[in-house]
């Protein structure tokens, strides 16, 4: 009989245990992540652990991967952070990632029991602890050097590149396409200004610093205590790299301050919830609000902007490009998913000049 495809991995991570028999594991899979392959395992004995295999079609380097986690880990426990994260488990080497017989790359931390995830934020107070978790996340690493992190998903935030990527889906397109998808790419091109934006930002670096960002901020990445539903941590750093100041806190506007999320086709239906902007807003503020410069307070209100912005541009050039990066399950959805996020962009767009009366053009100058 062959072998499970992790049995190799927990014979590894558990080879310091004397005592235990690998054959009494059990192991079941955990449901909720979209990336890695992960599994709970539990053996006589010992504390149950968290298996992942890294997704090598994503994370081209999982070396890079894990070692940017150490980097932070490492980091926590040498300083008074206030920031808890998952521990890994070692290997009797020293490392803390296997390598299989099959080339799959493997890694472990101690399992966090009694946690539950949320897909969404059912009320605003929930919006406001993920807010404030990752703002605790960005703050703790306020004098890492983030030189020390790889970029593990290249230009993975960079508005500029994804502008270039969009304008270059315009040359060849299909007759068809670009001709149903015009008044989409007008509602892009209308926007340049927003990549002018990004641009200043990057030429400014006393004014935007780059940060240690999570590049993945959203509810489902916390973990919340079943009995009081208080946070224990965040979780999945996966795409933490170095960033600037609105991607975490713009992840998190384009993901629970919207009524529907990104696959819907309510279009009638997709707002900006005040509450639930706010609550992101004033959470993550509470702990970044004395960590950030005084650009990155004016122009607070851009990180929703920009990430929505460039993830409309994201489906609206995979679309043009005939489906070639996000997969689809029916002909039209990435066409759908750029007009939700344009739809959404232009309801962030009027709730910001109506709620604060914000300044969607802003002309920056050079720093």
């Amino acid at each position: 009989m062959t072998s499970p495809i992790y049995q190799e991995a927990i014979s590894a991570f558990t080879l310091s245990d004397n005592n235990i028999s690998n054959g009494n594991a059990i192991v079941s899979t955990v449901a909720g992540g979209l990336i890695n392959n992960s599994f709970k395992v539990c053996l006589p004995g010992r504390n149950a652990f968290l298996l992942q295999q890294i997704n090598q079609n994503v994370f081209k380097n999982p070396i890079e991967v894990q070692q940017n986690y150490i980097h932070i880990w490492n980091y926590t426990q040498s300083h008074n952070t206030g920031l808890v994260l998952p521990t890994p488990l070692f290997l009797e080497d020293g490392s803390s990632l296997f390598l299989d017989k099959g080339n799959r790359y493997w890694r472990a931390f101690d399992f966090i029991e009694n946690a539950q995830t949320f897909l969404i934020a059912d009320v605003p107070a929930q919006a406001f602890t993920t807010a404030e978790t990752f703002g605790t996340f960005n703050a703790a690493f306020e004098a890492f050097d983030t030189q020390l992190l790889k970029t593990v998903i290249p230009d993975f935030h960079n508005l500029s590149f994804r502008f270039n990527q969009f304008e270059d889906s315009l040359v060849n397109p299909g007759a068809e396409r670009k001709e149903k998808a015009g008044w989409l790419i007008d509602a892009i091109t209308e926007r340049s200004h927003y990549r002018d934006f990004f641009d200043t930002l990057l030429q400014s670096p006393s004014a935007f610093l780059k940060r240690v960002m999570h590049h993945d901020a959203k509810i489902a990445n916390v973990l919340f205590r079943k009995e009081t539903g208080t946070v224990i941590c965040p979780v999945d750093f996966d795409t933490v790299m170095p960033g600037y100041y609105f991607s975490d806190l713009g992840d998190m506007v384009r993901s629970m301050a919207c009524s529907h999320d990104e696959t819907s086709c309510d279009f009638d239906d997709i707002e900006i919830r005040g509450e639930y902007y706010e609550a992101i807003v004033s959470g993550y503020l509470k702990v970044m609000d004395r960590h950030l410069t005084t650009e990155e307070l004016n122009y607070i209100h851009h990180a929703g902007i920009i990430m929505i912005y460039m993830q409309a541009i994201r489906f609206l050039a995979d679309y043009l490009n005939n489906d070639s990066y996000y997969r689809i399950s029916y002909p039209e959805q990435n066409f759908d998913r750029a007009k939700n996020q344009v739809i959404l962009l232009k309801q962030l767009e009027n709730f910001l000049v109506k709620r604060y009366n914000y300044e969607l053009a802003p002309v920056l100058a050079e720093k």
